[in-house]
């Protein structure tokens, strides 16, 4: 008799105002449909409407934002306020990943995405993905690269 494996579900959270932030979230998107990966379920939602029950029910995330003046968005930010004391003792291990998009300094996004992610107890499942000005093809494949990684890391719990 063989187990069945359960599904495992990836939460995808953006504020995706900007054509940049979208092209970047259709890559990742995609990335998560990427041959080979089984038995994960993609959930994406603006990151206004997400929620603790959205995080809970999730075994992995990624967070997409534009960098607006040097920070995450305040959608991103709304976000980890309301499910960070709901939700930072069952979130403990779980991956995650980022990608930001912006036409100057990204750092204070990556930072602050990361400061939350760490308060929640999430571990990094990839590189961030970074994007100043055009989304080029390199940016995509990367966004790619970004979805298939943490998606394949759900597989493998």
């Amino acid at each position: 008799m063989t187990e069945e494996r359960m599904s495992r579900t990836l939460l995808v959270v953006h504020h995706t105002t900007s054509p940049g932030t979208e092209a970047m979230l259709e890559a990742v998107r995609e990335g998560t449909r990427a041959e080979g990966i089984e038995g994960v379920d993609v959930v994406l939602r603006p990151a206004l409407t997400a929620g603790a029950v959205d995080v809970l029910g999730a075994d992995g995330y990624l967070f997409g934002t534009p960098a607006n003046i040097g920070y995450m968005s305040g959608a991103l930010k709304h976000f980890f306020d309301t499910v960070y004391y709901p939700c930072r003792e069952a979130t403990q291990g779980r991956p995650y990943g980022v990608f930001v998009h912006g036409n100057q300094d990204l750092a204070g996004a990556l930072r602050a995405v990361e400061q939350c992610a760490t308060g929640m107890g999430l571990v990094r499942a990839s590189a961030d993905v970074q994007c100043r000005g055009e989304v080029t093809r390199e940016v995509r494949e990367a966004c790619w690269e970004l979805g298939a990684t943490v998606a394949a890391a759900l597989m493998e719990d």
